[in-house]
């Protein structure tokens, strides 16, 4: 065998190696790490945003996590490190740790690892998820999960799939799933002036959350234009490029429509 040969071979068998280590969640594809207050969660947070989504949202303001090849591999170990780290400074301010992404259900047997290393050290966890890919969340991956915030794109089918190239069922279905299982639940809906603010699909986005039961809070959050550059910096076609961000009135109309169907509106 050729030494170009042996280095082929040696490069293709550690590819393997890493799709493998990643398939079995032990080592998982990480954008970035940040902290916020209450904005991710109850309190002071540890957010740990993974890469790769399957959605490909119009008005998304991190599109340079859509691909896992772009992450930067972590191990469990490391991840859990991190987190023991900042563990007094999250109980002391009442938060804890936020997995979100992208979509971290793209990996979830990475956030289930990571999730269980951090109730084990005392650490309140929250997954920030579409729902899209519900289905991957395992029982103990939910029963790690004090909170999920579910991004809850619109109630309309149609409009759904506009907003994101994707089928509205598998986040309703997930829903369901979490009522069903009693798990705490926020929901954040994006208004877009021309896109997802139709009274229709508004008052679908309330009817779904009532019915479920299970939604503490529904966090309506303003449409910006702070992610246009992350998309000019990629290459994508930016198609939200003259939407005006939605002004007081459009977003006190949209809460209205909200709270009319029940729910405890932010």
């Amino acid at each position: 065998m050729s030494i170009l040969s042996e280095r082929s071979t040696c490069c293709e068998d550690g590819q393997a190696t890493q799709m493998a280590a990643l398939r079995a969640g032990e080592i998982g594809s990480v954008h970035s790490w940040d902290r916020s207050t209450d904005a991710d969660g109850p309190g002071t947070r540890l957010v740990l945003r993974l890469s790769g989504c399957p959605l490909r949202c119009q008005y998304c303001h991190g599109p340079d996590a859509w691909l896992m090849r772009d992450g930067a591999l972590h191990t469990v170990d490391s991840a859990l490190a991190r987190i023991e780290r900042d563990a007094p400074v999250l109980v002391a301010g009442g938060g804890g740790l936020t997995v979100s992404g992208g979509e971290p259900l793209l990996q979830p047997s990475f956030v289930a690892r990571v999730l269980r290393g951090a109730k084990e050290i005392g650490v309140h966890t929250v997954l920030d998820t579409s729902g899209y890919l519900g289905r991957r969340a395992g029982d103990g991956l939910l029963d790690d999960t004090d909170l999920v915030i579910l991004d809850v794109k619109s109630g309309l089918p149609d409009v759904y799939r506009a907003v994101t190239g994707r089928d509205l069922a598998p986040t309703l279905e997930f829903a369901r799933r979490l009522a069903d299982r009693r798990t705490r639940l926020w929901a954040r809906f994006v208004v877009v002036p021309g896109l997802t603010d139709a009274w229709d699909n508004v008052a679908a986005v309330g009817e779904h959350l009532a019915a479920l039961g299970n939604v503490e809070r529904v966090e309506v959050v303003a449409f910006e234009q702070s992610g246009r550059e992350v998309w000019h910096s990629i290459g994508a076609d930016y198609r939200l490029e003259l939407t005006m961000e939605p002004d007081e009135e459009l977003l006190a109309r949209v809460r209205s429509q909200l709270r009319a169907s029940g729910l405890a509106v932010a």
